[in-house]
């Protein structure tokens, strides 16, 4: 006689798997900023412009005539006028021993009808003033045919940068020992091209 089927035991069997208990996320941290720092930057210490400012006065001091335009903690710049600019410029270099042309410069002040030629000048040979520049300044009216004095035989490295302040403002450096132009073309018949008025073509 065979044995009856073993029954099925459906209540072993569960009918769904158990629930998973969601995890709980941990409550966020405080982040720890530490101190909080102020934006307002601290209180800077007043330029030092004693050495400039001495330099200056040496110069007005010599040289009624000229104009302090500004004192800066490592610059100064002074205007004279040009039958004072070699007198000025060879004592820069002398008495006071800025002995390195870095720059000369020119800018159209086209509403005042004048041209200003600068002079950026340092010192190489002079302990404690390596780090100042002289801005050695002259005004010339901008009609007619402008002209200043060369200082090629005070500084010889003003030779080239007169050179291409002639040709871009067509200032004259009377005594310059070869002003003939320098980048622009040989054939160029239009208005020296850093004037203001100068109109580029095609524009």
């Amino acid at each position: 006689m065979s044995s009856p089927a073993p029954k099925d035991d459906a209540s072993k069997i569960p009918s769904s798997p158990p629930a998973i208990p969601p995890t709980q996320a941990p409550a966020p941290r405080p982040i720890d900023v530490g101190p909080s720092v102020s934006t307002v930057p601290p209180p800077s210490a007043a330029p030092d412009t004693s050495r400039t400012k001495a330099i200056a006065d040496k110069l007005v001091g010599a040289f009624p005539a000229a104009k302090v335009d500004y004192v800066r903690e490592r610059r100064v710049k002074i205007t004279v006028p040009p039958d004072a600019i070699k007198a000025v410029a060879t004592f820069v270099r002398d008495a006071l021993g800025f002995d390195l042309l870095d720059l000369v410069g020119g800018t159209d002040y086209m509403a005042q009808g004048e041209f200003e030629v600068i002079y950026f000048v340092g010192s190489v040979s002079t302990p404690g003033q390596e780090d100042l520049v002289i801005q050695l300044a002259e005004r010339v009216k901008r009609d007619g045919s402008p002209g200043v004095p060369s200082l090629v035989d005070v500084w010889t490295g003003a030779d080239y940068h007169e050179r291409e302040t002639f040709e871009m403002f067509g200032i004259k450096f009377e005594g310059h020992p070869d002003l003939r132009r320098l980048l622009l073309p040989e054939d160029w018949d239009d208005i020296p091209p850093l004037r203001k008025d100068y109109v580029s073509p095609g524009r």
